[in-house]
């Protein structure tokens, strides 16, 4: 479905992914780990058109990104969760909610229905401005308004960043059962034992280039890279 080769990617005259590459298959959930500042959102900006690569390929079903702007990207069917949400404060629930709606030609689409049976709490609160929810509530619409545009592909940018442990787990499982519907995800997150939860397969970031992959099961038996490159001991 999405297939990254050997991307390169400055901010300004800041050299930062320098020869990424990965893929998520159809229907899989793909963590990307690693500390803070090591490229992962600057891998989802490329990919979204947001911060183009200077060099490198970004196929999504079969066609080129890099050079595209993001709102066409996000046409062809890839959803965002970015960090820090960034939802529209002084609109509604369903305002927000509305404003991404696209069928994207699916036979069962996500809908206004569909999507509060999935967040029951948005439903409770649908005429509430954004200003007005819960940081898990905001985190809820944010990712209620990616899959409005119901996408083949949904990046997940730090969906657990700034909640508590009780919300994280709620988002997780919003996760877990989105996947289990066959989303195809791409995930960069902090809390390793929730993105080894959902994943299918992972990859680690260190200064800008991929230093390991593996299946969740070996890297969480693997001591000494989860050490080195993300600070997770036994």
């Amino acid at each position: 479905m999405l297939r990254v080769e050997d991307i390169h990617t400055w901010y300004g005259e800041s050299y930062i992914l320098q020869g990424v590459s990965l893929e998520v298959k159809d229907g899989t959930c793909v963590a990307l780990l690693g500390r803070n500042g090591m490229g992962k959102t600057t891998t989802i900006r490329s990919i979204m058109g947001l911060t183009p690569p200077r060099k490198g390929s970004i196929v999504f079903n079969g066609q080129e990104l890099v050079g595209l702007p993001p709102y066409k990207i996000a046409r062809l069917g890839i959803g965002l969760v970015p960090q820090g949400r960034m939802i529209f404060s002084s609109l509604s629930v369903v305002e927000n909610l509305k404003m991404a709606a696209r069928t994207g030609g699916k036979k069962d689409p996500w809908t206004l229905d569909k999507v509060f049976a999935l967040f029951p709490k948005l439903a409770e609160r649908r005429r509430n401005k954004g200003n007005l929810l819960s940081g898990g509530e905001q985190q809820m619409l944010t990712i209620a308004r990616a899959l409005m545009t119901n996408p083949d592909l949904v990046l997940f940018d730090e969906p657990s960043e700034g909640l508590a442990p009780v919300v994280v787990e709620e988002v997780f499982r919003v996760i877990e059962r989105i996947k289990a519907e066959g989303q195809s995800i791409l995930l960069v997150e902090q809390d390793f034992g929730m993105a080894m939860s959902v994943a299918d397969y992972a990859y680690i970031m260190s200064r800008g280039t991929i230093v390991y992959e593996s299946t969740p099961a070996e890297l969480i038996h693997n001591e000494a890279v989860k050490s080195t490159y993300l600070g997770v001991g036994e």
